[in-house]
């Protein structure tokens, strides 16, 4: 997918993937998928989709919800919240770098 942000265009096809989600299918109306991906010039950005009672719902009339999909920027501290739900350790420090290690 491709969106045109703030004059800057974000292309699903070109960034890198750094983690995904999914939470049933197409056809389930409570659906999500969730990916989010950097660009060559670092901005990160979230790809998603829901259906028509998930989050992305889309308000189409009164009361009236259609699937959405859609392209939003977000924070290098919000991927970052992100990959550490949906990547385990390895993965993790392959993108964003070495972390501490944790302690009482």
């Amino acid at each position: 997918m491709k969106k045109i942000i703030e004059g800057k265009l974000y292309n699903t096809e070109t960034a890198t993937l750094i983690a995904e989600y999914r939470k049933g299918n197409r056809s389930d109306f409570y659906g999500i998928e969730e990916e989010v991906y950097k660009t060559k010039k670092g901005q990160y950005f979230m790809y998603f989709w829901g259906g028509g009672c998930s989050k992305y719902r889309e308000e189409v009339a009164s009361q009236t919800y259609s699937e959405n999909e859609g392209i939003k920027l977000i924070t290098e501290e919000e991927a970052k919240e992100f990959a550490m739900k949906h990547l385990d350790a390895e993965d993790f420090i392959k993108n964003f770098g070495e972390v501490e290690e944790g302690w009482f």
